[in-house]
């Protein structure tokens, strides 16, 4: 059995995200923004009277490519800053053990797509501010807000996407259902024997084997040993449409990381999700009522890869030596994290719950009718 399907983005928008818009592509029709120098689907150059962008705000790749970069010791994220920064703190993990490093070392691949911030820093803080004020009670009162929030960076971090064929052999067991009518004897409310029928529920197997193939895409690997990718997938998705062609002026004023988890080792984990999904979508177009015993052999083949910068808002913090983490997507908002909660202030709520617990209960005991103390009974 053979299914083929067509060509799926299996990446989730969110509904908040903002679409792309502007004049429409002369050839495929996506919207186009004023600053696009590309469409961002088919990849054609766009007129040059479109691109109208303010020269004073792009900066020379000169200068772009005179920025510092920073590797840290403790999580390995490589950091790109500016040139005049003398000193740098780890926004991933609040370390100040960084060593700085040549970029022409690296031999890396150039970023390919960009996605531009959306959220301003204003904007970013004040969503930090209130999500740190949220269950403020729990929060330990010595935890100064003010200077958490100074430490709140934008920056672009680089993420591997995908797009591969998969093609599968699988089988499996199909189970149909069907039912019988069977005949049984009981008693009714009054004691007497009576004959019934009811209809018995079997379920009748076969096995099936087969083909199955799907083109597969939009699945985004953190390229950042900083940022790993139990932590990225907290705050996606992104509004994949929105990918622009990589241009060094994107980068203006904004901290940029260089990517420290290599493609195969991306590929890899890309192609567990992909095996993942494929098995899922077995599973769905299967025939019959239900199947049990569904394995599957999978093998990828015209595999693409490009490497994108996205932004995110990212702080790392103290506390009491342990580090805390909240991140923000700076396209669509999307905002996690963890933070610091008193156990003193946990403690005193437990302590008050099971108090009110045992009032409760002895209250119940004294009101009840058996815990009322009876005289004596009169003998006449």
């Amino acid at each position: 059995m053979a299914h083929d399907i067509r060509l799926q983005d299996v990446q989730v928008i969110d509904a908040e995200a903002v679409a792309p818009s502007g004049e429409p592509c002369a050839a495929c029709a996506t919207p186009v923004e004023a600053h696009d120098r590309f469409c961002p689907a088919c990849g054609i150059p766009v007129p040059s009277s479109k691109f109208q962008v303010s020269s004073s705000r792009l900066p020379e790749e000169s200068e772009l490519a005179a920025s510092k970069h920073f590797k840290c010791q403790q999580c390995g994220a490589e950091v790109a800053t500016e040139a005049n920064q003398r000193s740098y703190v780890c926004p991933f993990c609040d370390s100040t053990y960084v060593v700085e490093f040549s970029l022409d070392q690296s031999q890396r691949q150039a970023p390919e797509f960009v996605i531009g911030f959306a959220i301003t820093p204003e904007q970013a803080q004040e969503s930090f501010r209130k999500w740190l004020q949220a269950n403020s009670w729990f929060r330990p009162g010595d935890l100064a807000s003010a200077s958490v929030t100074d430490k709140l960076k934008g920056i672009y971090l680089p993420f591997w996407s995908f797009s591969m064929l998969a093609q599968s052999q699988w089988q499996a067991q199909i189970g149909e259902y069907w039912y019988r009518t069977e005949t049984y004897t009981t008693r009714d409310s009054k004691g007497n024997l009576v004959t019934r029928t009811r209809q018995v529920h079997e379920t009748e197997w076969w096995p099936l084997a087969g083909r199955h193939h799907r083109y597969y895409s939009g699945f985004l690997v953190s390229g950042s040993r900083g940022l790993p990718q139990d932590q990225s997938l907290r705050i996606q998705p992104f509004n994949l449409p929105a990918l622009k062609r990589y241009e060094p002026y994107f980068l203006a004023g904004w901290l940029a990381e260089e990517y420290s988890v290599e493609r195969e080792q991306a590929l890899a984990i890309c192609q567990q999700e992909f095996e993942r999904q494929e098995h899922a979508n077995i599973a769905a177009f299967l025939p019959g009522d239900t199947h049990s015993g569904l394995s599957a052999s999978t093998e990828f083949s015209h595999i693409g890869s490009d490497l994108c910068l996205l932004p995110i808002y990212v702080l790392s913090y103290r506390y009491q030596d342990k580090v805390y983490r909240f991140l923000l997507n700076g396209q669509t908002g999307k905002l996690a994290g963890d933070k610091p909660v008193s156990g003193r202030r946990i403690a005193l709520l437990v302590v008050g719950v099971l108090a009110l617990i045992l009032i409760a209960a002895l209250v119940a005991m004294f009101f009840s009718p058996r815990s009322k103390v009876q005289g004596p009974k009169s003998r006449y």
